[in-house]
């Protein structure tokens, strides 16, 4: 299952962003997952989704990102508020069960 991301850009701190992950064929049961990477460190966990729609975030993006998933439409989206320069980083998408990630979206915060 290929991941392609979109939705990201340039935005200023306080605004919002979508960011969409499409799989080329079905997501199946597995969990789904949004991680990111920013210049110069580590990739790091932001949300993951399972099937029965439980999901988890990290706290530095809890209250502010939200997690969705739509398997009719092998779908992953990742909604951003309050956007912060913190916040600016590559988003990959994660498909946990077949360990495959996407080549990641850009998102760049900043006034």
């Amino acid at each position: 299952v290929q991941l392609v991301e979109g939705g990201g850009g340039l935005v200023q701190p306080g605004e919002s962003l979508t960011l969409t992950c499409i799989a080329s064929g079905s997501i199946g049961t597995s969990d789904m997952g949004w991680y990111r990477q920013a210049p110069g460190k580590q990739r790091e966990f932001v949300a993951r989704i399972d099937s029965n729609l439980r999901a988890d975030h990290s706290e530095s993006v809890k209250v502010r990102f939200t997690i969705a998933r739509n398997d009719a439409q092998n779908t992953i989206n990742l909604n951003m508020h309050s956007l912060k320069p913190d916040d600016r980083a590559l988003y990959y998408c994660h498909h946990a069960y077949r360990d495959n990630w996407g080549e990641g979206t850009q998102v760049t915060v900043s006034s």
